[in-house]
């Protein structure tokens, strides 16, 4: 891991002000689930290369691993603690209440687990006694509104309070009570908060996704309450991320995506995979377009340069594509049949949703020859592909 795992808080400033990027950024880090673990990987790489945040903004597991960070963990605390996590330090079924209460039980799962792991490390910290910025989400199960605990006016409460509403997954555990209000996880509204984090007075953004997810899955339907829930929630999640990012207009992004969607939200079997899975995808991020991002006026990075192609064979002439697609990327012809760009397209790592709309996966992307071939005379990051 390094000698980062040993630095002081000063130290690491020190360290981040002479190798750092030499810009002020929030680390955005998403819930979802048990594959937030991979954010612990995240910090080290970030860690390692100079790259320390301002301030954490989190959502979740996200809110978990942040608080973490803001007490001082030191990368070896805090990899030993991911990696000894267990189903049972989390999930205990509330048979008492579900026995007694039925679905008037307000939650599938007791309280105490996670108190008691969130108490261990946190004990009754507030915000204001942190020693580095966190901010966490959750939403009021109530009125709905969103709160960022550890905003100005929302620093006095209890940090474990405010993390453990932010897990509160609805139906799974009960919502928390904070200052009179009743509140639960933050992904309900927001689950990957990059907008308040670019209000944080940073120069950018390294946003994590762990949550959301449009790989196709198998048998959805015969794998239960549980399964079901979890994919429902990550098609929500996805679409939520879309929405918001498809006209971001605040700083530049990095937005850093770890391949652990194969893992099951609430599956404790995968602790190292995805600490080192998310090690790989910030590493691979920052080396594909950390340079671009610091000297970035806006946008999201890493970009590539993609060839879009239309099957059609395949195309039914719905016309989906060009309703679903950005302006002007899709047209149909004579036949009724849809036409792809000519051109290679300049796509985020957010760009290409439509493509899973096509009801007969006629629409395929695949890297531009230039990104494929070092000879083609593409040397911006922009035409570097990612693998």
């Amino acid at each position: 891991m390094g000698a980062a795992a040993t630095l002081t808080p000063h130290e690491r400033t020190e360290q981040a002000a002479v190798n750092g990027p030499g810009w002020r950024f929030a680390l955005v880090l998403g819930g979802g689930g048990t594959k937030g673990l991979a954010h612990v990987g995240v910090l080290r790489a970030l860690e390692e290369r100079g790259w320390i945040p301002d301030v954490i903004v989190g959502n979740s597991i996200g809110a978990l691993i942040g608080a973490a960070w803001a007490v001082d963990f030191t990368m070896a605390e805090l990899e030993a603690v991911a990696l000894s996590m267990t189903r049972h330090d989390v999930f205990a079924i509330a048979r008492g209440e579900m026995a007694t209460r039925r679905f008037r039980a307000p939650g599938l799962y007791k309280d105490e687990p996670l108190e008691m792991l969130l108490r261990g490390f946190l004990g009754d910290t507030t915000f204001d006694q942190l020693t580095r910025r966190l901010v966490v989400a959750s939403v009021d199960i109530n009125c709905g509104m969103v709160t960022y605990w550890g905003l100005p006016g929302l620093r006095s409460v209890s940090v474990a309070d405010a993390v453990f509403a932010s897990c509160a997954l609805p139906g799974f555990f009960a919502p928390r009570e904070i200052d009179g209000r009743f509140l639960v996880d933050g992904a309900l509204a927001d689950n990957l908060p990059v907008g308040v984090a670019a209000g944080q007075n940073v120069d950018g953004l390294v946003a994590v996704d762990v949550g959301s997810s449009s790989a196709l899955r198998a048998e959805v339907q015969e794998s239960g309450f549980a399964a079901v829930f979890a994919r429902a929630s990550e098609i929500v999640f996805h679409q939520m991320m879309e929405n918001r990012l498809s006209s971001w207009s605040g700083p530049p992004m990095l937005l850093v995506q770890p391949r652990v969607e194969h893992v099951p939200m609430l599956s404790f079997g995968h602790n190292r995979e995805l600490i080192e899975e998310g090690y790989r995808a910030t590493c691979a991020a920052l080396d594909q377009a950390g340079e671009e991002v610091r000297h970035a006026a806006g946008g999201i990075y890493p970009r590539r340069l993609v060839e879009v192609a239309v099957d059609r064979a395949r195309c039914i002439g719905c016309g989906a594509c060009v309703v679903l697609g950005p302006p002007g990327t899709f047209r149909m012809d004579e036949a009724g049949k849809a036409v792809g760009p000519a051109e290679p397209q300049d796509w985020s790592p957010i760009s290409g949703g439509f493509i899973r709309h096509c009801p007969t996966y006629a629409i395929t992307a695949h890297p531009a020859r230039a990104a494929r071939d070092p000879k083609g005379g593409a040397s911006t990051g922009i035409a570097r592909a990612r693998a």
